[in-house]
């Protein structure tokens, strides 16, 4: 059989994402149906145009096209891909004139090569995602209505934090916790399900619902991780979880802590050394094949240190060794060693997660000792 001539400007039509073709000078030659269905205009009053005159006239539509048009002229001056990444878009509902959907898209722009080398065309795509962005709202809502609202433990001054991955759709399984303890003591306490999405949220919740009733035990932080292990066989989803967790005493001013596979909280002295608390690390949860013991260390402070527990968003980096993060973490930490808690806390975070730059979830907590 020979070969079949293939008619790439029907597969271009039957494309299911929204696609045209674009003009070095920014001129439409073609568009698939899913695109004229998406910005609702007929054939005629897209081919042939300039595209700044396609544009549609509502308040949101000057700025996104500004930004199309930026990287239309960057993929021709470079000859690389251009993404415009979440742009909102509002549009107005064809059967209820005057209403306006809110609307999220990613707009990616492809260079198309001639065989001089130059560009003679580019493929100018519309995502819409609109539906993942109010799933990513839904998750953070739940994920938010299951950590504990900022609120004073005990005496003692102390900051949290949460920030969501820049570059995820879906929220992660990140969690903190602060538990009143009998007399001058408190639990303190973060985590990270492995995952993502409302699933992991809901995991997390579980977890750390177990772990606040398993921190009131007498026994210490090691038994209570003990407890949340065996908890954690039982759900789905929980296997592999991080968690770390410090009960502070401040009448014989100690830390006593456990780790179940998670980073080690940091701990800043007074005369700004740091240490990482990380002599009783065991294997995550339900990592292991059998139910085992787990271990605890103490260590001591004195009055105005600080301790520091984070999970790794904050500290790792693709392609970078985590004694690297870490030292980025001491550092910041004692820059900044004067400031209270919440100022801290946002000192920590603007050093170590600049604005876009978060490759995963973060839940930070910081109180002063």
């Amino acid at each position: 059989m020979g070969e079949r001539a293939v008619d790439y400007a029907a597969v271009f039509q039957a494309l299911p994402g929204a696609a045209a073709l674009v003009t070095p000078q920014l001129i439409f030659a073609d568009a698939n149906a899913e695109f004229l269905r998406l910005r609702g205009l007929p054939r005629e009053q897209v081919i042939g145009r300039f595209l700044p005159e396609d544009n549609p006239e509502n308040d949101s539509a000057e700025p996104l096209l500004l930004r199309v048009l930026a990287s239309l002229r960057r993929a021709v001056e470079t000859g690389e891909r251009s993404v415009v990444a979440l742009q909102r878009f509002d549009r107005e509902d064809p059967d209820q004139p005057g209403v306006w959907h809110e609307r999220y898209f990613n707009v990616t722009n492809i260079p198309v090569f001639g065989a001089d080398g130059r560009v003679t065309l580019l493929l100018h795509r519309l995502e819409d995602v609109s539906e993942l962005i109010r799933a990513r709202e839904v998750a953070l809502a739940l994920q938010e209505a299951m950590l504990p609202a900022p609120r004073p433990v005990g005496r003692h001054p102390a900051a949290v934090r949460y920030r969501p991955a820049a570059e995820a759709l879906n929220v992660a399984g990140d969690w903190y916790d602060l538990v009143d303890l009998p007399g001058d003591r408190i639990a303190v306490a973060v985590g990270d399900v492995v995952g993502h999405g409302l699933s992991a949220a809901g995991v997390m919740g579980q977890l750390r619902s177990a772990l606040t009733a398993a921190s009131l035990v007498p026994e210490g932080p090691a038994r209570a991780l003990e407890v949340l292990g065996l908890y954690a066989r039982t759900v789905d989803g929980a296997e592999n979880t991080t968690v770390a967790t410090a009960f502070i005493d401040w009448e014989n001013d100690t830390i006593t802590y456990s780790s179940a596979g998670h980073p080690p909280p940091a701990l800043l002295q007074r005369d700004g050394s740091v240490e990482f608390l990380d002599q009783a690390t065991d294997p995550p949860l339900a990592a292991r094949p059998q139910h085992g013991p787990r271990t605890q260390a103490v260590a001591a402070f004195r009055e105005g240190a600080v301790l520091v527990l984070y999970t790794d968003g904050l500290i790792e980096r693709r392609g970078e060794d985590i004694d690297t993060g870490l030292a980025r973490l001491a550092d910041s930490l004692v820059r900044h060693r004067a400031d209270d808690p919440e100022a801290l806390a946002d000192a920590v975070l603007v050093d170590l997660l600049p604005p876009g730059d978060a490759t995963d979830d973060t839940a930070l907590v910081i109180v002063r000792l």
